[in-house]
């Protein structure tokens, strides 16, 4: 099997923690490289899902709410969780 180098540009902390987590499963980084390739030319694509961080409706909503309570000026105001308490009769 003939071999080729492949070179690659990562942050040196990302590297240095990968390889220690590679140490523990008694893998060095080139058979680790190898492993990810393998696995992705076997499923035909990124062997883990790759999706973006969506809030659910639930948390859309109150986020929107959020942003429309900062924008009104009018909208209540507390300098401490014990002034938001006291408003609360908590």
């Amino acid at each position: 099997m003939a071999t080729t180098n492949l070179n690659i540009r990562t942050d040196k902390g990302i590297k240095d923690q990968a390889e220690e987590i590679f140490a523990e499963l008694g893998l060095n980084m080139t058979t680790a490289v190898n492993m990810f390739l393998r696995t992705a030319i076997r499923e035909h694509g990124i062997p883990f899902e790759l999706k973006l961080d969506v809030p659910n409706e639930t948390t859309a909503a109150a986020i929107e709410e959020g942003r429309k309570l900062m924008a009104d000026p009018d909208a209540p105001r507390y300098a401490s969780m014990d002034e938001l308490k006291a408003a609360l009769d908590i």
